[in-house]
């Protein structure tokens, strides 16, 4: 009988077992010069000192000084020899180190496409096997390498980088840790010739390594280990259970109804988001209340384009249902981690205010950690 659950022969597997799984850990940088392959082998020297077994998968010095020294007495793992085209090319020996088993094993350039002809395409694909095997990994990635920001660099420098890694790899590394210089500094080390020969520097400042490309590569560096560590914080504020807000990072609500002072709101949301570079959201709630007030065609063509508005100006939408306004906006302000909500003045009537009360008043008194903006509606 046939087994239907066989997996293919070949089939690449990728396993994610916290416990038999290496620890991944990538020093990132936003360009080549910031010190990447010189931490990491500081880093490998270090571990050394206290006692781990501690190799050189690949390292790539550029011969520099600096970095050669860094290397030290640690132990190189040979480079295997890989034919094409009658030529011989060196690659990193992932069968060798596997088969040593060191505790920790330095790989430069995670970025690198490897001979043709070679087990593997990529030599993340290599990294991932040395991690299946419970090796940890040290290795160097610069921010353009992430496939997600291809293009995006592309807008900033106008080059086109071939070599791209997924993003998963990076999401799913235990440790990432910026490798920052300021472009001044780099610019500086260019020029004396730290990074590249004396003859490519003059057309290396013209091109990449101009000073606003710089600036725009770090910040997005920056920006996306921000993400990272943010994401992790979020997970273990859930985990543990914790639904204070630490205002670690701003993140901004703005709440809003068919009327027509959400556009004041929303633009007003934008401001505020823009000056703080945070994410911002765009809620309605819809009141499944007896007592609330049937939303009309009109009130849903009108929220329509209050969203569309929202989407242009880089919010995030959403609509929520529920008997009760206030309760609705607190879940989801207590989901989100949201710092500030700004809210139009409530235009209830007395015998709402009287049997409803203030959805403003409540807000007040459950959110504690929240900032909010009480936003007067426009004057017809």
């Amino acid at each position: 009988m046939e087994n239907k659950d066989k997996l293919p022969i070949n089939e690449p597997i990728t396993i994610w077992d916290k416990e038999q799984r290496g620890h991944l850990k990538i020093f990132i940088g936003y360009a080549p010069g910031v010190g990447k392959t010189y931490t990491m082998l500081t880093e490998g020297n270090r571990r050394k000192k206290y006692g781990q077994d501690v190799v050189i998968g690949y390292v790539e010095s550029h011969n520099r000084t600096e970095t050669d020294d860094q290397i030290g007495d640690l132990e190189i793992i040979p480079l295997k020899k890989v034919l094409y085209n009658k030529t011989e090319m060196d690659e990193m020996d992932t069968e060798s180190i596997i088969a040593k088993k060191p505790q920790v094993v330095l790989i430069d350039e995670l970025a690198h496409t490897n001979a043709p002809g070679s087990k593997n395409k990529k030599r993340y694909m290599d990294v991932e096997e040395i991690l299946n095997q419970g090796i940890n990994v040290i290795t160097t990635l610069n921010i353009q390498h992430l496939e997600s920001l291809n293009d995006v660099v592309y807008q900033i420098t106008g080059i086109k980088v071939k070599e791209t890694i997924p993003d998963y790899i990076v999401d799913k590394a235990d440790e990432i840790v910026v490798v920052d210089l300021t472009p001044d500094a780099l610019q500086n080390r260019l020029n004396r010739g730290k990074i590249y020969d004396p003859e490519k520097v003059t057309h290396a400042l013209k091109n990449f390594f101009r000073k606003v490309n710089l600036n725009a590569l770090r910040e997005l560096t920056l920006r996306q280990t921000a993400e990272e560590v943010d994401e992790e914080l979020s997970e273990y504020m859930k985990k543990e259970g914790i639904r204070d807000n630490w205002h670690t990072a701003e993140r901004i609500t703005v709440c809003i109804s068919a009327g027509p002072s959400s556009k004041k709101l929303i633009r007003r949301g934008a401001r505020i988001a823009k000056r703080y570079k945070c994410e911002w959201y765009v809620i309605t709630v819809t009141c499944t209340n007896r007592f609330a007030k049937k939303q009309s065609l009109k009130d849903r063509q009108l929220l329509h384009t209050h969203f569309q508005l929202a989407k242009q100006l880089g919010a995030e939408v959403a609509t929520l249902e529920g008997k009760s306004v206030t309760e609705e906006i607190v879940k989801w302000c207590n989901e989100k981690h949201i710092t500030q909500i700004f809210i139009g003045y409530p235009r209830r009537t007395l015998f709402e205010l009287i049997f409803r009360g203030s959805t403003v008043s409540k807000l007040i008194k459950k959110l504690n950690n929240v900032d909010i903006h009480l936003i007067a509606n426009e004057v017809k």
